[in-house]
Parts: structure tokens; C-alpha cells; sequence
């Protein structure tokens, strides 16, 4: 599955069709994603990927990581940015501070830890992982934040329950839809500086 192509209508049906309760809680209080004409789902248009003024003291290259907004900024030249709605760690459950993009995978594995199983004891079924697809609560890939050298266990990384974007909803992970994490997958090279804030 690692090298299967991704299409725009895969990943929407795939969200809409397979879920794992994985990286969820869902207690919905707003609904930021939508069914137009049709019946295809859209993302409220503040939470869609859309370029916007950056007045932050970051330099070109680096993702800001803003869990209060509920937005990921990826910082251009020239005081622009990439701004990408996402999900966020339900509270208490988020890192905060500096990283860098320490690793990189398409369709990846996912398996709880044990302090996830601790809090949330239905996913120790899920103790041998998930293997990456369709199913996978990391969705079509995943950017692992990193530091000093080691995995700190928190991601960037897509997700097969879009519409729980701009909501604080997972175990700490900042979800984007699989089709905004592929883009800033592939923009996004090892080493790239992180700022959570």
C-alpha cells in the first residue's frame, strides 16, 4: 500500500467510509465540514488551505504549529504563509514548543502508546497496530516531529475523519485531511523546523 497513488475522490471516500476509533474521541459541538451538491464533503472555507499575511517573528521554512487557532502555518519569503486548518490534542494532551521534522512516511503504521491505552482503554486492540491504508488513523502519510535527536511521539499527519478538523479531538497528533498533509508532505523537507504553540 506504501506506493499506491492517492486520488482526490479515494481520500473523500475513504475518510467518509472507513474510520478507526484510533485517534479519536469525537465529541462534536461544531461541524466545520459540510456536504455541498451533490453530497460531497467541504471544509468550512476558513479551515481550508489558503495563503495568508505572516506577522510572526518565524523565518521562511519553519510550520508553526498554533493550537489556540487551530491553524498550521507553513512560513514563506516575502511575510506569507501556507495556512492549513487542523485538529488539535484534546486539552492537556499536546506538545508544546520547538521540533524538527525528524522522519517522513507515506501510508503509515500506527500503534497507541501505552499512556494512550491508559486513557483510552478500547484502543488495546490496537496494541499490534494498524498497518498504514485507508484504515490507519495517521491517514496517507505522516511528519514526525523530532528532538534532539528523538522521536517525541507527536505527529503532522492526515486523517480519515475530516470532518473533525478545527476541533480539539485527537490524543495530542495535529490531524490536517489527507489531502492538506500530502501537500505539506511534499513540501516539507527533513529537518524543517517546528513551533507549537
Amino acid at each position: 500500500m506504501k506506493n499506491a497513488k492517492l486520488t482526490r475522490r479515494g481520500l473523500v471516500l475513504s475518510g467518509l467510509v472507513l474510520m478507526v476509533a484510533g485517534c479519536s474521541p469525537a465529541r462534536e459541538t461544531w461541524q466545520p465540514f459540510s456536504f455541498g451538491l451533490g453530497g460531497r464533503p467541504y471544509l468550512d472555507r476558513r479551515l481550508r488551505r489558503q495563503r495568508v499575511a505572516y506577522t510572526g517573528s518565524e523565518a521562511p521554512g519553519t510550520i508553526v504549529v498554533n493550537t489556540y487557532e487551530r491553524f498550521l502555518y507553513a512560513v514563506e519569503e516575502n511575510g506569507s504563509a501556507t495556512r492549513y486548518g487542523i485538529s488539535v490534542g484534546e486539552e492537556g494532551l499536546t506538545m508544546k514548543g520547538r521540533a524538527t521534522i525528524g522522519r517522513k512516511e507515506e501510508w503509515p503504521s500506527w500503534t497507541p502508546t501505552t499512556r494512550m491505552i491508559q486513557r483510552k482503554p478500547h484502543l488495546a486492540q490496537y496494541a499490534g497496530g494498524v498497518p498504514g491504508g485507508p484504515n490507519n488513523p495517521l491517514g496517507a502519510c505522516a511528519l514526525y516531529l523530532y528532538r534532539n535527536g528523538r522521536d517525541t511521539m507527536f505527529r503532522l499527519h492526515g486523517t480519515n475523519q475530516p470532518w473533525l478538523i478545527g476541533q480539539a479531538v485527537s490524543n495530542g497528533c495535529i490531524r490536517l485531511t489527507n489531502e492538506d498533509a500530502l501537500y505539506l508532505y511534499e513540501r516539507t523537507p527533513l529537518g524543517t523546523p517546528v513551533l507549537i504553540i
